[in-house]
């Protein structure tokens, strides 16, 4: 395959996975299946993991031919096989690209077999993010008076697809899963879109802040995953605090950052909104620079600012492979990499529901 075959490839390809509004939207999809086995010493009971989602799941790192080796899911496939002393199959079934309804109906009920084998114990999905980026930029490219009937529909069909695989994977997950999890949207590009819009307000006459029009809709659809969840007896990794903001206290208010910013069970939309956009705003950073303390930080977006940093190599898109785990043990709860990749963020995040038992 020629260089210039491949270049043109990755040019057509957005594979974005979540509200990414450093990129511009496009249709193209493309399935990026892998399956990593984590390969325990002494041990030959194996348990499944199972991933639907799209491209954050999937790893991608700017290539149709590879994917990230330890994305999300598979970090937390590592952390699971030290606490239960078992080999755990992670498989993860993703379409980069991909808009809510496409992972729900040809992912989730298409291959639904995946999380019916009897050796299942967590199923993990994430979804919404490419609804959010279409509309994200449609929104941006408009001129004249502006118009965000294309958020709110991005919103609703993010309510709605985020609902439908919930009540499916209850429905069909198999009897002994312990554990149903989804994962939220961080918000990339968030200084990126501090700028005005091109269209104009059709109140005020003025143009519109990107930022502040796209922040509300990133709340609400947050909300709408975490409060399914628990609903739906769902755990929910909220991605958006884990991202966005410290793990410290950088305004005071006895919490760290990062906590503070989380979903809290039990909460109302509106009051979780006014939380994110308004109460705590001062405390949301882009998280280039996610600050692990007030002089340190690390950056969970990779070049494309868009999809999380991983570490650890890749692997081919369709392959399947196995390996020794990275570490053996986690002190705390957490490995030494924790904090300093996204994707390492993510699998800690997913860890912190596992069940103590298989």
């Amino acid at each position: 395959m020629s260089t210039r075959f491949r270049a043109a490839m990755r040019t057509m390809m957005p594979a974005l996975a979540l509200l990414a509004f450093g990129a511009e939207a496009g249709a193209t999809t493309i399935n990026q299946n892998t399956s990593w086995t984590i390969d325990r010493a002494g041990t030959t009971t194996k348990y499944r993991v199972v991933a639907y989602g799209d491209s954050i799941y999937a790893g991608y790192n700017g290539s149709l031919f590879s994917v990230a080796k330890y994305a999300g899911p598979v970090v937390e496939a590592e952390y699971l096989s030290a606490l239960w002393n078992a080999d755990v199959e992670q498989v993860r079934r993703t379409k980069s690209g991909a808009v809510a309804s496409d992972i729900y109906n040809n992912k989730i009920v298409a291959e639904r077999s995946y999380m019916q084998s009897s050796n299942t114990r967590v199923v993990a999905f994430e979804m919404c993010g490419n609804d959010g980026l279409q509309a994200r930029s449609a929104f941006k490219n408009q001129t004249g008076t502006c118009d965000v009937s294309g958020l709110d529909t991005a919103l609703n069909n993010c309510k709605t697809y985020v609902a439908k695989a919930m009540d499916y994977i209850n429905a069909n997950a198999y009897a002994g899963t312990k554990l149903k999890v989804i994962s939220n949207l961080h918000y990339p590009g968030y200084n990126a879109d501090n700028v005005q819009s091109s269209c104009k307000n059709a109140s005020t006459g003025t143009t519109m802040n990107i930022r502040d029009t796209l922040l509300p809709y990133i709340a609400k659809m947050n909300y709408a995953m975490c409060d399914l969840a628990r609903q739906k007896g769902f755990a929910c990794v909220d991605a958006f605090a884990q991202y966005m903001a410290a793990d410290y206290d950088s305004n005071g208010d006895g919490m760290i950052d990062s906590d503070a910013l989380r979903y809290v069970a039990g909460e109302s939309e509106a009051a979780y909104v006014n939380r994110i956009t308004t109460t705590l705003r001062s405390t949301i950073r882009d998280s280039n620079t996610h600050f692990v303390s007030a002089s340190t930080s690390y950056d969970y977006i990779q070049s494309d600012d868009t999809h999380p940093t991983y570490t650890g190599g890749t692997i081919s898109s369709g392959s399947t492979g196995t390996g020794a785990p990275r570490y053996t043990s986690f002190t705390g709860g957490k490995n030494p990499v924790w904090n300093q990749y996204g994707h390492e963020r993510l699998g800690w995040g997913l860890s912190t529901f596992n069940p103590v038992a298989p």
